[in-house]
């Protein structure tokens, strides 16, 4: 038995923030990056609601902050942390940052997935009278269903990543643990426990989102 030299309770500590941050930030960035997918998608040049003001706006936006890596984001936000949780460190602090850069990330995931749906059926469904609504609703968002859930797991193991970063703020979790109780104090086996515990979360992410989409495309 190796001896990591860290509390059990510290361990569970740490995998419950990680879990925590990963995927409340990832619902809430899932709902912004569907929204704004889908206003990309309908006034790009070639959708049903052309607009180009609006599609440079928002096309723009999701590209400034996707270049941004995150320890810098993550920095440079901590005054609009601050006035949103109160705080700027912390585990709910870092939901702030964590959901400002997978936004525009899964947006852009979205956006593609959504561009895929064959154009077709889009014209089958306005020759039916569907709304704009309802022919996202109905069309576009089921069509896509497959791609967009491996969208999401792409974005999930990208969010566990980040809040390994996020340490840097004290925001807890296995990535902080790794840090402040493995790198730090020189602790081998507690960093190489932390490593396996993120492939294993990550291979288990990813083998979840392949077969949900797969089973959906069957569909």
């Amino acid at each position: 038995m190796i001896e990591l030299g860290v509390p059990n309770s510290r361990l569970i500590l740490a995998a419950e923030q990680t879990i925590y941050m990963v995927f409340v930030s990832l619902g809430i960035g899932t709902l912004i990056a569907v929204l704004l997918s889908v206003v990309l998608v309908l006034t790009n040049p070639g959708g049903i609601l052309k607009n180009k003001y609006i599609y440079v706006v928002v096309n723009t936006v999701v590209n400034v902050i996707r270049s941004i890596p995150f320890i810098i984001l993550m920095v440079f936000i901590l005054p609009l942390t601050k006035m949103i949780v109160g705080t700027r460190i912390g585990t709910t602090a870092a939901l702030v940052p964590l959901v400002v850069f997978i936004a525009p990330y899964l947006t852009r995931l979205f956006e593609n997935s959504i561009l895929e749906v064959n154009k077709g059926i889009i014209e089958a469904a306005q020759a039916m009278g569907a709304s704009y609504f309802e022919i996202v609703r109905y069309f576009l968002l089921p069509e896509a269903r497959g791609s967009l859930i491996l969208s999401v797991t792409t974005g999930t193991i990208g969010l566990i990543g980040a809040t390994a970063m996020a340490g840097a703020i004290g925001a807890g979790g296995v990535g902080n643990l790794a840090l402040t109780y493995g790198y730090e104090r020189l602790n081998f086996p507690l960093m190489l426990f932390t490593v396996v515990i993120l492939i294993v979360f990550v291979q288990s992410i990813q083998t979840v989102g392949n077969y949900f989409s797969t089973k959906v495309r069957k569909h």
